[in-house]
């Protein structure tokens, strides 16, 4: 579930993920679930198995990870060398030149949460992470559950803009007006803003864990949307289902679609494990590369294959097995595993694979617009443009279109972008923000900056 803190004034809300199915399953129907992302780890056990898997969904995610090292009250407990263990991993702590915040916690003792509190502020400062409570409302279905007396009750998180009681909206295959919402204490809420979770009654169905939630003007549009979901569900349901193979991937490299092959390797030792990464290192050129998301010893998991959907990745085993639980996953979800006992093959394989791939095409998706409403020059930095957002976000990676007088003068690339002379990742809807434009010095008042990004056609 989803609950709120407040400390110094500030409201954090956490998004609790046992066993990540919920995280991974927002990931993979294309939720952002985390602003941050807190990594637990014992400061007795160290880095374990777990551990590593944990981190592989919340670098797949690419967010900050603060590690709470917990259990330092215990006797046994050897805070310096987890340190080195998780430098080992990429997690290379403050204390030893690194940029990852690694605070001692003792659950039991209840010693060290102000500091983590602290430490999460302090990394969503630095991120500048923002949302508009005016804009477009956004939020992802957390869990939910089926009430003998009341019905479907979804638990909700809320990323942008703000809900309110009586609105329309749609999760997935269900639809309904909010008749009513209660915030994470249970207590009776008429709206909710960004960064708030709530439970809402109202739904004719259950939605599933990562559904994006949309607001409609009227129960009628959601009708007809949620119809239209359900028969395009039914109609997939009734095609032939054919998980992503290695042979598929081939002709997706051959038709210049993907450059990049992820993999998530499972192996029955460590003396399998190392030579099958360094075979499968072995194979990268600065074009072409295999990303190893997530490698680790023993069986399969339904996890595995979570990671593997939410990250668009291949799963494969070296002499293990794939369990029940993973099994159906794979099948649900359309993810490729591929088994094998000779690690010759399996390199053999993922060769083939890495000779078939081409640059792919773009297309070019919009994501936004801004007015500029001013020109600065910066010392060192060239000129800034002052502006307000007037639909969409603007990523610093994004790149973008100088359009004047309704005709675009320059195309090129984001060098700057800053809120309140801050650097931001993003800037949303109805916010202010100067964006210097790489290579090109002349902006001027009145200029429409067109943000877009390149995707794979």
């Amino acid at each position: 579930g989803a609950y709120q803190v407040t400390h110094n004034n500030r409201l954090i809300t956490f998004l609790d993920t046992p066993g990540h199915a919920a995280f991974t399953a927002m990931r993979a129907r294309g939720a952002q679930a985390t602003d941050i992302v807190i990594l637990v780890v014992a400061a007795d056990d160290g880095v374990m198995p777990q551990t590593r898997e944990a981190l592989a969904h919340a670098r797949a995610a690419r967010v900050p990870i603060v590690v709470a090292l917990n259990k330092v009250d215990k006797p046994n407990a050897n805070p310096d060398k987890v340190k080195h263990q998780l430098s080992e991993v990429g997690l290379v702590p403050d204390d030893f030149g690194g940029d990852t915040l690694v605070v001692p916690v003792s659950a039991k003792k209840r010693t060290g949460v102000d500091d983590l509190l602290e430490a999460v502020i302090l990394t969503a400062d630095n991120t500048k992470i923002l949302a508009n409570p005016a804009g477009k409302v956004i939020g992802s279905i957390i869990e939910a559950q089926l009430d003998k007396a009341k019905g479907p009750i979804a638990s909700l998180l809320i990323q942008n803009g703000t809900l309110h009681l009586g609105d329309t909206l749609v999760a997935g295959q269900a639809h309904g007006k909010i008749r009513a919402m209660y915030d994470f204490h249970g207590a009776p809420i008429e709206q909710a803003g960004p960064s708030t979770p709530v439970s809402i009654l109202g739904l004719s169905d259950l939605p599933q864990a990562g559904d994006l939630i949309e607001v409609l003007p009227s129960e009628r549009e959601a009708r007809t949307l949620t119809a239209e979901r359900k028969l395009a569900a039914k109609t997939a349901a009734q095609g032939p289902h054919k998980p992503v193979s290695l042979e598929d991937v081939f002709a997706k490299f051959q038709a210049g679609e993907v450059k990049e092959l992820k993999l998530i390797i499972k192996a029955d030792g460590q003396g399998s494990l190392e030579p099958i990464i360094n075979s499968l290192t072995g194979l990268c050129t600065e074009a072409l590369k295999v990303n190893i998301l997530y490698a680790e010893t023993g069986n399969i998991t339904e996890n595995d294959v979570m990671l593997a959907s939410a990250s668009s990745a291949i799963v494969v085993g070296f002499s293990v097995q794939q369990d029940t639980s993973a099994q159906h996953a794979a099948e649900t979800e359309g993810v490729s595993v591929r088994l094998y006992d000779v690690i010759y093959r399996l390199t053999e394989d993922v060769d083939k694979a890495l000779k078939g791939m081409l640059e792919p095409e773009k297309k070019t998706v919009i994501t936004g617009h801004a007015e500029v409403r001013a020109v600065f020059n910066i010392s060192k930095i060239g000129k800034i443009a002052g502006c307000i957002m007037r639909e969409g976000e603007a990523k610093r990676n994004s790149k973008v279109r100088v359009i004047r007088a309704g005709k675009a003068v320059f195309e090129g690339d984001v060098s700057s972008l800053r809120h309140e002379k801050e650097d931001v990742r993003e800037v949303r809807q109805g916010f202010e923000c100067g964006v210097g434009v790489r290579d090109f010095h002349e902006l001027a008042v009145g200029d429409v900056l067109e943000f877009f990004v390149l995707q794979e056609a």
